[in-house]
Order: C-alpha cells, then structure tokens, then sequence
C-alpha cells in the first residue's frame, strides 16, 4: 500500500529526476529516526494509537500500515521504487514471480471468462493457463508468437484479458507491444505482460499501454540469487483489486526479501549494463562457432524480429540462447562438461547460469508445444553473468570440445 505522502513524494521525485539510476536509488520511504538506510521492519502486525484510528484503518478511509500481510515499509518502499521505474500509480509485492502471475490473472478472470495467451510464456505461466484456469472454468487460447496477424481472430466474446512475455523465456521471442496494445485498447481488453527479462531499465511496457506489469523480482532485480518475490504494477483501479485479492489469499512478500530487492534496485541499471555487454559479445562469439547450430539474441542483426527489439528496448538482455548441434543428448553433455557456470534453474544472477530447457523448466510440456516456442533437444539457456567475458567464452569452448 502507498500513503498518500509517498505518492506526493513519487511524484516530486518524477518530475525532478529524469535518468533511471537516480529514481531507483533516490525513491526512499520515509525514515523515522534519521537513518540513511532504511531499516528492517520484522513485524507482523502494526500498533493503533486508539480505537477510532483501528476503525477508520479498516474502513478504508485513509491508508497506512495495519498487518505485514498487507503492506509493510519495506514492501511499500519496493513497490513503489517499481512503480517510478515503470512508470505505474500503483503495486502491490508477492511472495514469488509465480504469485504475482497468478495474481494478475486471478484477480481479474471469473468463471465463463477467456484469456487469450502467448504461445511463448514460461512453463510454470503456460501450465496454471492450461491445467488450473479451466477448473474455475476459465477458457484460454494460446496466439502464434510468429503471426501477429492471426492475434484479433483469436478474441471471443468472452474474452477478458491478453497475456504475454517480452522477450519469451527461453525462446527469445519479442511480442509487439504496441500492436498488441492496440489491440487490447481496440477491444477493451486488459493486457498483462510479464516484463521479467527485460527488468524496467531495458523495457516500459506501460508506455505502450500495457495495463498490468508482472516481474519475478528474483531474478535481475535481486541479481545474486538470494531471495525470491515478486510484484504486479499497475493503474491505482487495477491495483485496488490486486490489493482486495491479495490480502484475502495471502501471497504477501516479507519484509527482509524487499529490503534486500530495495537495495538491489539501487545497482540494477549498473548490473544490467554489463550484463547485456557480455551477453552482446557473447552471443556475437556464439555465432561464429561451428558447434553451434543457431544463436538466438535480441540485439543480433540475425535475429528475426531485430528492429523491434531495438525499437522497444534499449539493450538485448542478460539471456542468450542457442542450440548446439547433436540434439537432447549433446546438449545434457555440455551442460555436464561445463566447469565454472553455475548450473541451476534460477537466471539474473551475478554468475553465469547455464540450463537445459527441454529436460528440466520446460520439461512437462508437450514436445510439439515446446518445439513451436522455440526449444528444441539441443537448446541451452545462458543467463550470462558478470564474469569477465573472456572467462565465459572460455567454459563455452572446452565443454563444446568434451561434449564432442
């Protein structure tokens, strides 16, 4: 929750800072004794001064903090750095990435109502779509990436909401945001995108018109893979409602994981700037290679949908993906021949994460669907670090030579 003194300070802070670092590092809650840093509020609960204050709280008729289930300052000094850095009135933190998506959806989805959904989404998004929605009989239709023609014919009547992920994980793949947008306006549909990859330093779907912006805030954002939570940003309408679900069904973030994503945000712009240089070099090198089969990057001039990616983003990302040659079996082997990346399921990290997409995150998803966004048995995921380049190129090259 945002106290009316906060939005009046977001908004001084908006018109007088221009530049990113500055709004990320100077959107501060107030301090209660002076400090520099804001503190750790590890409470569950907040004290009222009297009876009618307790009331007025629980009426609604003003906003402050009543139950950490609810908001807390360090959850509202996390939101509401968000909020600056997207360029939404209002948000609200989750527990997880996963939350705040089934947050976005479920708020605003009833029985009877359709969702009509990118073919490209993360795993875990595609299959609350297709195996959980249809239990509270929510249709869905899933529109090919590759053919935005196709998106319109796809909207029914029931339709309530369009979903997408820009650029898709691990596939890569860019959606119009303004096209899709458009659409959305055209045919009073909220539109909801996942801008997780691309963080708000790259990427500010709400320029374009997007309604809702979910991020899993424990990748870039955090950046060291410490701590999980997420967040869903949007209009004060929309997020009113947010808020209203949340609160009832619980998927709050605490207190430490904002603190530690509050100050993470103070060196996105500074991380993210190294991670799209190494990612650029790398998937530059990736290219050339022989072992290689494709390199898939955003701002590669191979990739195809390259002029929006220049035109919606202002760098590629941390993410490079590619297939090496030899299918499922080879591309398990150079993840097991590699010597220094990390190999887990997490990406955004300081160090280098390699995964294999096919036979773990996307694992439980039908092949055919797989293979139409774009992950095919040789496909590997980079989430490229801060490592010096050289080093990383280094651990490519001798596992493509013992996966051999």
């Amino acid at each position: 929750m945002i106290r009316n003194s906060h939005i009046a300070i977001l908004n001084t802070i908006m018109k007088k800072y221009t530049n990113f670092a500055t709004k990320a590092i100077r959107t501060q809650h107030e301090r209660a004794f002076r400090e520099h840093s804001v503190p750790l509020y590890l409470t569950s609960s907040f004290t009222f001064d009297d009876a009618e204050q307790a009331r007025a709280l629980f009426a609604d008729e003003y906003v402050d903090n009543i139950y950490s289930r609810f908001s807390n300052p360090n959850v509202n000094e996390f939101v509401e750095k968000m909020c600056v850095l997207e360029g939404t009135e209002d948000g609200f933190g989750t527990a997880t990435g996963m939350a705040a998506v089934f947050a976005s959806l479920m708020t605003f989805l009833k029985s009877g109502d359709h969702i009509l959904a990118s073919s490209a989404l993360f795993a875990s998004s595609t299959r609350i779509i297709k195996e959980f929605l249809p239990k509270w009989n929510i249709e869905y239709s899933f529109y090919d990436i590759n053919k935005p023609e196709t998106w319109e014919s796809l909207i029914q009547p029931n339709t309530k909401m369009i979903f997408a992920e820009t650029p898709s994980n691990p596939g890569l793949v860019l959606i119009d945001l303004e096209h899709l947008c458009a659409l959305g306006k055209k045919h009073n549909l909220l539109v909801n995108i996942d801008n997780c990859f691309a963080t708000p330093y790259l990427q500010t779907p709400a320029k374009y018109g997007a309604d809702i912006i979910t991020h899993s805030a424990t990748k870039f954002i955090d950046g060291q893979g410490r701590v999980c939570g997420g967040v869903v940003l949007g209009s004060a309408a929309l997020i009113k409602e947010v808020r209203a679900f949340c609160r009832q069904t619980g998927p709050a973030m605490s207190p430490f994981n904002a603190w530690i994503l509050s100050k993470s945000l103070e060196t996105l712009h500074v991380r993210m700037d190294r991670h799209c240089d190494n990612a650029l070099a790398l998937a530059k090198w990736l290219e050339t290679n022989p072992e290689i089969e494709k390199t898939i990057y955003p701002f590669l001039p191979s990739h195809p949908q390259y002029d929006l990616a220049k035109k919606q983003m202002s760098q590629g990302g941390g993410v490079v993906t590619f297939i090496v040659k030899g299918g499922i079996d080879r591309g398990r082997k150079f993840l097991d021949s590699l010597e220094m990346f990390s190999h887990t399921a997490n990406l955004g990290d300081c160090r280098t994460i390699a995964t294999h997409p096919a036979s773990t995150t996307h694992s439980k998803i039908e092949e055919s669907v797989r293979e139409a966004a774009g992950i095919f048995g040789g496909t590997v995921r980079v989430s490229v670090g801060l490592e010096h380049i050289d080093d990383i190129k280094a651990d490519i090259a001798q596992a493509l030579e013992k996966s051999k």
